[in-house]
């Protein structure tokens, strides 16, 4: 019995490229062959040889493909000051280093939603750009790097943009961990003044600044790739 096995990557990306077409085309040539009752002994051995690693594969993308499903869900599904505290008290209850914990913690939660971004922007391209380089003669990973990836990074930027945003202001909830980030230091002016509106307003003010002028160094970037593309 022969069976097709089609492999998904982790990242979800629906095409057959490189040896796996290959080996699909010299499938159906050796079902032709065996049909015809005209099978070559050194055909056949030369495919069976394939199948065995085709199967552990398989099986590895599988258990990949899972479990960063099961990541993306769980990060995405719960807050991030829950994960927060869940990597400090539980996970990492015997360190004390406060800002590697913080780090790991607001890396992993990013790490899910970058993840989507990137996922939705290569499902965007059309399988006619794989084709293409296919019929150049490129293997899967010079297709991705020279061809796919490029286009990707155009259609994903402003939306990577928002997420750096969103994870630079997630990070007032540092404080909660012990981390002395701006927003705690305005808290505890606050609470040795006993005058909320200066520090709070300040700190409000200093995030402002951030965001906006990584939105303007985004919006460079961008006009830039639009001239290289005329």
């Amino acid at each position: 019995t022969l069976a097709i096995i089609v492999c998904h990557d982790a990242m979800g990306v629906r095409r057959e490229t490189g040896k796996q077409a290959t080996i699909i085309i010299e499938m159906i040539e050796l079902l032709e062959a065996m049909t015809k009752k005209d099978l070559p002994e050194a055909k056949l051995k030369e495919f069976v040889g394939h199948t065995p690693i085709q199967v552990m594969a398989g099986i590895l993308l599988g258990i990949l493909n899972a479990i960063c499903r099961v990541y993306v869900t769980i990060i995405r599904g719960t807050p991030m000051m829950v994960q927060l505290l869940i990597m400090y008290f539980i996970i990492f209850a015997s360190s004390r280093n406060d800002i590697l914990i913080a780090t790991i913690a607001f890396g992993i939660n990013s790490g899910a939603y970058v993840a989507e971004i990137l996922r939705g922007g290569i499902m965007s391209i059309d399988n006619g750009q794989f084709e293409a380089g296919r019929s150049l003669g490129f293997n899967y990973v010079r297709t991705m790097i020279y061809i796919i990836i490029p286009q990707v990074f155009k259609s994903v930027l402003p939306t990577l943009c928002n997420e750096f945003i969103v994870l630079l202001k997630e990070t007032s909830i540092a404080g909660y961990v012990g981390v002395m980030d701006l927003t705690k230091a305005g808290d505890l002016i606050r609470g040795r003044t006993f005058s909320a509106f200066m520090p709070l307003i300040a700190v409000a003010l200093i995030y402002l600044v951030l965001v906006v002028v990584l939105t303007a160094l985004v919006g460079v970037l961008e006009r830039s790739l639009r001239k290289n593309e005329r």
